[in-house]
């Protein structure tokens, strides 16, 4: 196994306005000679992982903290680099000195998953098999592969035991999938706006947005990188889908509401519209398009299409008979179940099964459902009571690691 870092410390350092208040970091990757197998059956060798760490490993080794990203993030958690203006992380809100998750007491690591377009081994790589670009060949990933693959790479760094893991979204299911992967490893778990797996809804709307990709003309059966194309369009329309379905009408209405573009108002003649097919009025239609845009720019379409069916597939009560506490009951860490009111996409009640098969099964646990207007993206957001709830619970796990 390799290790590299993508930057000079030293130069960092000498940055003009560079301050030791800034949590200022540096990505590293670790190459792995494989093999590593899959729930598909297959496996990948020569694979690569990027991840990030903050603050500092105590002397037991007791003080690790793993947080799973969600389906367009990364392993660049917090903190920003000294190169680049704009490039906080994106939880960086909650980690950090002094912040939710104290990294001046935890050493916390975030890991870019297998498949992921940020650094991490993925379709735009070259298979060291044939010499050539993976693209539609890329294998199947899973939940339970990307955590496999987590673990890997923590026995690599020398830590056998996290005292929590955490993620939202799709990070809560492998912050999940941990606690039964490797139960005797994780102290806590910290799973917010969550699922257990998806709804029939759920996977309809990962459908039309895959739908929208794959029928790009430039995607060319996922091939495009050999044509020299990006499947803008379909990125674009699956991008747009997303931010539906992540804030709640509330927040929507109240960003927007029926407002036009200021270039439209007056069009008409009464009515301030262009009665156009084709045109963006409406403001909502140009932060949807915005979006999209940026998107389609840096997201890769064959891994919105593999981390997608990866949320689809992800269901540990499936090899017990639909019984989710006969799945859970293997757990044997701590949790936090968070979710948050006008979360429509991984409604509470999602939370609540969760919550009530751990009880089931007679594990330990708070829940908290938060009174948000913001819908699935509360979790990333500044919610003064949801910061305070997971700065608590923290605190707790520093004290208990602290006394150990």
């Amino acid at each position: 196994m390799q290790l590299k870092t993508d930057a000079d410390p030293a130069r960092f350092l000498a940055r003009p306005g560079f301050s030791f208040m800034s949590l200022v970091v540096i990505s590293q990757s670790m190459q792995f000679a494989g093999p590593l197998q899959l729930s598909s059956g297959a496996s990948i060798t020569d694979y690569t992982l990027a991840y990030e760490t903050y603050g500092s490993l105590n002397a037991d080794r007791s003080n690790a903290v793993l947080v799973c990203h969600a389906l367009n993030a990364s392993h660049h958690v917090a903190g920003t680099y000294a190169d680049r203006e704009g490039s906080e992380g994106w939880w960086d809100n909650m980690v950090g000195p002094g912040k939710a998750v104290d990294t001046d007491r935890f050493f916390v690591i975030g890991v870019n998953n297998l498949g992921s377009c940020f650094g991490s081994t993925g379709p735009m790589h070259i298979n060291p098999a044939t010499g050539q670009i993976y693209g539609a060949d890329f294998p199947v990933v899973t939940v339970e592969d990307w955590v496999n693959a987590q673990a890997a790479l923590l026995d690599a760094l020398g830590i056998t035991t996290l005292a929590a893991v955490m993620g939202g979204s799709l990070g809560g299911m492998q912050a999940l999938s941990w606690t039964l992967q490797y139960p005797e490893r994780v102290r806590h778990a910290v799973v917010i706006a969550s699922a257990p797996s998806l709804t029939a809804q759920n996977i309809a709307f990962n459908e039309v947005a895959r739908r929208a990709i794959v029928t790009d003309p430039d995607f060319r059966g996922g091939n495009f990188y050999a044509h020299g194309v990006i499947p803008k369009r379909g990125l674009r329309i699956a991008r747009m889908i997303g931010h539906i379905t992540y804030q709640s009408d509330d927040v929507m209405n109240e960003k927007f509401g029926r407002a036009l573009r200021s270039a439209v108002e007056g069009s008409g003649p009464s009515t301030g519209f262009r009665y156009s097919t084709q045109e963006v009025e409406f403001q909502i239609e140009s932060y949807l398009r915005y979006n999209g845009d940026k998107f389609s720019e840096y997201f890769d379409a064959n891994t919105y299409l593999l981390i997608t069916r990866a949320l689809d597939y992800f269901d540990p009560a499936r090899t017990h008979g639909g019984d989710l506490a006969a799945a859970l009951a293997r757990a044997k860490a701590k949790f936090l179940i968070v979710s948050f009111s006008t979360d429509w996409r991984f409604s509470p009640s999602r939370s609540r099964e969760i919550v009530k098969a751990l009880l089931d099964s007679r594990r330990k646990l708070s829940y908290a459902e938060i009174d948000a207007p913001h819908g699935h993206d509360a979790f990333l957001l500044d919610d003064a009571r949801y910061i305070s709830l997971v700065r608590s619970y923290f605190e707790r796990i520093a004290t208990e690691t602290e006394a150990a």
